[in-house]
């Protein structure tokens, strides 16, 4: 009698499972790790620039590495941040305010310094304003043309002559609509009221989503009542 052929042995299957397991392991590793070692690794970048430009010019007996024969890493940030806390507090008074106004007032006389000047001002006190200059609200409006939506973020009410030179003069908001993944750039919108979609999103959020090319979703409120983790929404799948 013929004998019957023997089923294939399933060892292939076997190691194509173990190497997928692998490869899960490994991305779910590497979205643990990998924020984690940018995170560190910018902040050591950011001491080491301010110490290297800081600690040169602290005077050698008020310069640890002078007793101690070894570098001290974030001291150049600590005198950084004292000497500019210092400077903050003597701005407040009137004599610093004066002595402030004197200077601007020398920049303004210069011609290239002055324009460097007055543009890297403005920059700082937009990046640091306080809540009254930051955005209001994370919305949708329809760009480049109807049916395409893009996420934006709503600045102010729309005034002054921009509102003046509307024929129908209805309420119009304005709207600024950042570039992915930089949206430090974009465009300023001026788009009637009534084609906003507001966003439950915070602005934080919304950024990540831009920023982030859609890849990380912010919950919905239903999701937050529900008591879902972020994380789960920004973790993308592996292969089991």
């Amino acid at each position: 009698m013929a004998r019957r052929p023997k089923p294939p042995r399933p060892q292939r299957a076997k190691r194509l499972t173990m190497l997928q397991r692998i490869r899960s392991n490994f991305l779910t590793g590497l979205i643990v790790v990998a924020p984690i070692f940018m995170t560190i690794y910018l902040i050591w970048l950011f001491v080491s620039f301010i110490d290297n430009r800081v600690v040169p010019l602290i005077p050698a007996r008020y310069n640890p590495e002078t007793y101690l024969q070894t570098d001290v890493p974030g001291y150049g940030v600590v005198v950084f941040l004292i000497v500019c806390s210092v400077i903050g507090m003597l701005t407040k008074g009137i004599f610093g305010r004066q002595l402030v106004r004197f200077g601007e007032s020398l920049v303004d006389r210069t011609p290239i310094v002055r324009s460097i000047y007055n543009a890297v001002k403005q920059i700082v006190e937009t990046i640091f304003s306080q809540s009254q200059n930051s955005f209001q609200k994370a919305c949708l409006i329809q760009y480049p043309r109807h049916g395409i939506w893009a996420v934006a973020f709503v600045s102010t009410e729309t005034r002054g002559e921009v509102l003046d030179r509307i024929d129908d003069h209805e309420q119009m908001v304005s709207v600024f609509l950042p570039t992915t993944p930089n949206p430090t750039s974009g465009f300023l919108l001026f788009v009637p009221r009534a084609d906003v979609v507001m966003l439950d999103m915070s602005v934080e959020d919304a950024a990540k989503l831009i920023i982030s090319a859609g890849l990380v979703v912010p919950p919905t409120a239903e999701e937050i009542k529900a008591g879902r983790r972020v994380t789960a929404r920004q973790t993308p799948k592996t292969a089991a």
